[in-house]
């Protein structure tokens, strides 16, 4: 499979790349980026990499409107359905593997906002955006919700907030931390590491 790939979507051509590990995967991982940046941020290189260590294909999504140019993310709506269709055909190339979906800050919100409905067995999030920066009352703690083991990581300095824990919500804080999560993104992808390695996604 190409490492860089471009896939048709309802809303333009959406970007993949690619990393496999050297055995069977025991799991496919695709991961979204943050609204005004791009998957070569560190802590989703990171993530990547360590979960191709880890035994797991990793898929890393560049949504349309980045692949287009522009910075300014799509709407909601738009963007959850390019990720929907990319994942369907993800799904194809990957068959009897578990799909885990996460990101980081937008793209955590997208793959949890459809994890349902793409049958994810787990969701990562980096750097979840609980509320503007700002405004805590407009609270997006609703979107993970999903219905699946997810895993939560953020700084305790996110000017974003902090999610709470809940029922099959667990949030790790690291400290030190702000949105960016670029202190230690090593770190960072080891903890996420971990969590799948509890629920049987990673070789131990």
């Amino acid at each position: 499979m190409p490492h860089d790939d471009l896939l048709d979507t309802p809303r333009g051509p959406a970007r993949v790349d690619t990393g496999l590990p050297a055995e069977a995967a025991r799991a496919l991982l695709v991961l979204g980026h943050g609204a005004g940046g791009d998957v070569d941020a560190p802590d989703l290189r990171a993530l990547g990499d360590a979960a191709v260590a880890a035994g797991l294909a990793v898929a890393r999504v560049t949504q349309p409107y980045r692949v287009a140019g522009r910075r300014a993310p799509a709407p909601a709506g738009h963007l959850d359905e390019a990720w929907t269709a990319v994942l369907s055909v993800l799904r194809d190339r990957h068959p009897g593997v578990p799909l885990l979906v996460g990101g980081r800050s937008s793209g955590a919100r997208v793959a949890c906002r459809t994890a349902t409905a793409v049958d994810a067995a787990g969701v990562v999030a980096l750097a979840f955006p609980l509320h503007p920066p700002g405004r805590p009352e407009r609270s997006r703690a609703g979107e993970l919700a999903t219905g699946v083991p997810t895993l939560v990581v953020n700084g305790d300095r996110d000017p974003f907030g902090v999610p709470e824990p809940a029922p099959g919500v667990r949030v790790v804080i690291r400290p030190g931390e702000r949105h960016d999560l670029r202190v230690d993104p090593a770190a960072t992808a080891a903890v996420m590491i971990d969590w799948l390695r509890e629920h049987g996604w990673a070789r131990a």
